[in-house]
């Protein structure tokens, strides 16, 4: 009995299952490394920063702002109050101080729908510089976050959720009937499951975060049609993985969506407050352009999301072309014939 039982116990440790277990160990690592280094210790670093100020003082208080310790901002000169609130509702900066010469009090614009952890940030650096000069500022939420979106994390939250149901509904696929399909027909089925898996839950999720929550104000429409594309385009992509690694390709898509992605999306702190790494891969994986665009509709009209919607719709390109191009040297080199030379 013992021998039958040792014996059964080495035929189930083979050396595949082996590696797939150190696999598991090395993602769940990787997992800690990512969300640890990523956001155990954020700070401001060159944030797009607009100065309003008399022309007299504009560049000295843009040169102060440059030459503090760290760099924290990035500041640029602007014309006027009105050009800054501009520059900010397209996203082309994060915040603007604008000088009152008149008084002591200055203004400070910020916009907390594109996350208020930045804006908190802001305000309290922005509060060390004017205090040394014996000057405060006067907060002006240029876009803010709605009353039900705790930090502006929503957006966040949404799109990983999004995420989880792309790769995850990839993945049931590749275990129920295999990791690579066998033909370029069985893959377009995946990638056709795929559409209606995405349509459904970019769906219910802009209306679980919409009127059955109202923890974004954005059009449900347009965060349905964001939605249906996040979803489509990491499941495409992990489609791919798998045709092209089998079921390894399921803890690529761990790595990339998870590990790399969600770390660097800007959700808990926003692109400017991460390591320089994080902040660099964010925009380019799904998650980050995700949730840019989420945070786009829902709190700045729309604005300066394209590039999110192009990197989206290039990994779901991405992710057809390979995954059919897999299938079908798959089905040729299971249909060329065995050389005699081979088979003996």
């Amino acid at each position: 009995m013992k021998q039958s039982t040792l014996s059964e116990v080495k035929s189930a440790v083979t050396p595949r299952a082996t590696l797939l277990v150190i696999g598991v160990v090395a993602l769940q690592l990787l997992f800690v490394v990512s969300y640890v280094g990523a956001l155990h210790e954020p700070k401001l670093k060159d944030v797009a920063f607009g100065v309003v100020a008399p022309p007299t003082a504009v560049e000295q208080t843009v040169q102060r702002l440059d030459e503090l310790p760290g760099s924290p901002l990035d500041p640029r000169a602007l014309p006027d109050e009105a050009a800054a609130r501009k520059q900010i509702e397209n996203r082309d900066i994060d915040g603007a101080l604008v000088v009152r010469p008149g008084g002591t009090t200055d203004t400070l614009l910020v916009a907390s729908g594109g996350g208020r952890t930045l804006s908190v940030a802001l305000d309290s650096l922005t509060g060390e510089v004017l205090g040394a000069q014996g000057r405060t500022a006067r907060l002006v939420d240029v876009a803010p976050a709605s009353s039900h979106d705790f930090n502006g994390l929503s957006s966040f939250y949404l799109v990983v959720g999004l995420c989880v149901g792309g790769y995850l509904c990839a993945s049931i696929l590749a275990i129920s009937t295999g990791a690579r399909p066998a033909n370029p027909t069985r893959a377009a089925t995946r990638l056709g499951t795929m559409v209606l898996v995405a349509l459904a839950g970019g769906l219910g999720g802009a209306i679980i975060v919409g009127p059955v929550l109202g923890a974004l104000p954005g059009s449900v429409w347009a965060l349905w049609g964001l939605g249906a594309l996040i979803v489509f385009a990491v499941g495409a992509a992990t489609l791919a993985l798998q045709g092209l690694f089998g079921v390894i390709g399921i803890g690529l898509a761990i790595l990339l969506i998870v590990i790399m992605g969600n770390p660097s999306a800007g959700g808990a702190f926003p692109a400017p407050m991460l390591p320089p790494f994080w902040e660099a891969i964010g925009p380019a994986l799904p998650p980050g352009a995700g949730t840019w665009a989420a945070r786009s509709i829902t709190y700045f009209d729309g604005n300066s999301m394209a590039p999110s919607l192009l990197v989206l719709s290039a990994w779901a390109v991405a992710g057809v072309v390979v995954t059919m191009l897999a299938a079908v040297l798959r089905q040729r080199r299971a249909t060329e014939p065995i050389s005699p030379g081979a088979a003996s």
